[in-house]
């Protein structure tokens, strides 16, 4: 695979991740946010598993379990920290604040492996978080607890994006890879949402349709193809397009609110 087309294939991800953003924030009604990781990576990992039959027999190079691992914690401890985040803050902020990846990203990589960014992809990165806070209509209120937790999940982000394309350039296998970020999140936040949250068959019947999109769609979708995609093209490419689902989340919350001022108008002028 070439690098042009790993970079479409990160677009595509993005579009998948940013898709996701508005469930975020609605599964919460109906479940704490360890049980929606869990049940969201749970789905997720069990659509995948199936294809690590693909690589099965592949002999893996010395490093391989003790890389795989730092990933899959990375993994986890970010889209935990992400979900979080939305329980005190808005759409809008959660949006944006995580989208600053894109920023850390180029700087995680020349600090971790020494992928020093161009000014090319650092005048991007700037451009592209400038637009997306321009099209989300900027941040709301002052800065709460939320806020902190969602710049601290594109923190985490950053550092993700840096071992897996460390990972995958080394090592590859994606699919095992892909399976074992998903069921590990899922290992870890299932028994802490079954004991200290609300996880129950009717919260997750009730968040069934956040959990459809953000299992097959946001995570399943979006970080298996970013897996594979980071073999072929750098930590700094794959961090500039996660910050274009945010964009395309972004867009769609503005054609929404369209649509509700419409309605709003049409039912006045009745």
């Amino acid at each position: 695979m070439s690098r042009a087309q790993a970079n479409c294939l990160l677009l595509l991800a993005a579009a998948f991740w940013g898709f996701g953003n508005v469930a975020q924030k609605t599964v919460l009604d109906h479940l704490d946010p360890l049980s929606a990781v869990g049940m969201r990576c749970l789905i997720a990992g069990l659509m995948v598993a199936p294809l690590t039959m693909l690589e099965w027999g592949r002999k893996f190079g010395p490093g391989y379990w003790m890389s795989l691992t730092k990933v899959s914690v990375l993994f986890s401890i970010s889209i935990i920290v992400q979900q979080i985040s939305y329980l005190d803050t808005s759409v809008t902020n959660a949006s944006f604040l995580v989208s600053t990846a894109t920023v850390m990203t180029p700087l995680a990589a020349w600090f971790l492996i020494g992928e020093r960014p161009n000014a090319v992809g650092g005048l991007a990165a700037a451009m592209t978080l400038v637009g997306v806070l321009l099209l989300s209509g900027g941040l709301t209120a002052s800065f709460s607890q939320g806020d902190l937790a969602a710049i601290l999940s594109a923190a985490c982000y950053a550092l993700w994006m840096v071992e897996l394309g460390r990972h995958m350039q080394t090592h590859g296998a994606p699919v095992a890879t892909a399976a074992a970020q998903f069921l590990g999140a899922a290992v870890i936040t299932l028994p802490l949402g079954a004991f200290q949250g609300n996880l129950s068959l009717v919260a997750i019947s009730d968040a069934g349709p956040e959990l459809a999109v953000l299992g097959i769609f946001s995570t399943g979708a979006a970080f298996g193809i970013q897996t594979i995609a980071q073999r072929f093209t750098s930590a700094s490419h794959a961090g500039r397009a996660a910050v274009a689902g945010r964009s395309s989340r972004c867009c769609g919350r503005i054609w929404i609110n369209h649509l509700a001022v419409d309605d709003d108008r049409q039912t006045r002028n009745q």
